[in-house]
């Protein structure tokens, strides 16, 4: 499943391309898996919407939408206007403030990409979104765990994913976050409820990086070790991102470029290789269910 860093890099790239770009025309297949709001209500909001921002939250690709502006409303709020004219800056911000959010969920296998129209069509395309620009922005998922949905900010609560952010918390907010937990530490960065965005690839890398056993309860760790896993999860997580993510199965960027941190891999998928720091085969167990790779001599 793409985490942080490959989504953070996939919703810069759609960001760059389609900033600015309005949707004509919205496609969605006759699958019912990947969509979260019915496929019908998605085409019928989005279309005609333009893209104001493109980011990341958690591990979700969230693209901030201005509907169009209705003409009979704008004919009735001249007068109004013009009889009490707002500032630049007023009028800048509502020009820019989101009326609606299309949520892309990536799941196992799923890319959002952004393509000309006659590009080929891959298999497993469930949604085509149709710019002005003659750009076509395209979900693809094998699988179908990925989910589409589209939010009406008038009637309903923007996005802000399940847990804190890994970028914005504090080291004391990240210390207090594992306070007290009865859970073995990697299981506790999988919980997306506590810290959203991480996953296998990055737990096992940063635990190896601050020296941490994944099997140790995240309650018992001392604070100077868990100032060190946020100080490690940071800088793998901002290198990964750097690197355009890690492509160890189906991930692409917007573009359909692969990324290039699994070169930088010290653990992950590693088992049975000699560790890159002190020579010790590299060994796999199962934590919460997920394959963990780490060091029995480096991590304690």
């Amino acid at each position: 499943m793409p985490e942080l860093p490959e989504v953070e890099t996939i919703a810069r790239g759609v960001h760059q391309r389609l900033q600015g770009d309005c949707i004509t025309e919205a496609w969605f297949s006759s699958h019912k898996e990947p969509f979260k709001t019915p496929p019908g209500v998605q085409a019928s909001g989005l279309e005609g919407c333009r893209i104001l921002a493109v980011h990341r939250t958690g591990k979700h690709i969230v693209c901030e939408l201005k509907a169009a502006e209705d003409p009979t409303a704008q004919a009735q709020s001249a007068p109004a206007q013009s009889a009490q004219a707002q500032s630049a800056p007023a009028q800048s911000a509502q020009a820019n403030k989101p009326t609606a959010q299309w949520i892309v969920h990536l799941g196992m296998t799923g890319r959002l990409l952004v393509t000309t129209p006659d590009g080929p069509v891959a298999p497993h395309t469930h949604a085509r979104l149709t710019m002005t620009s003659g750009r076509e922005v395209r979900f693809v998922d094998p699988r179908r765990f990925g989910r589409l949905e589209f939010r009406d900010l008038a009637t309903e609560a923007p996005f802000t994913g399940p847990g804190s952010e890994p970028f914005t918390i504090t080291t004391e907010e990240f210390v207090a976050l594992f306070r007290g937990r009865k859970l073995a530490i990697k299981a506790a960065l999988l919980n997306q409820t506590l810290l959203h965005g991480v996953g296998n690839i990055y737990a096992d890398e940063s635990l190896f990086r601050a020296g941490i056993r994944p099997r140790r309860m995240a309650g018992r760790l001392k604070r100077a070790e868990l100032l060190s896993l946020h100080a490690a999860l940071l800088l793998v997580l901002q290198h990964a991102i750097e690197l355009g993510g890690s492509s160890v199965s189906d991930y692409v960027d917007a573009d359909g470029v692969r990324g290039f941190f699994q070169l930088e891999h010290r653990v992950y998928l590693r088992t049975g290789q000699p560790c890159l720091e002190c020579g010790s085969p590299i060994r796999r167990l199962l934590v919460a269910g997920r394959g963990t790779h780490y060091c029995p001599v480096c991590q304690r």
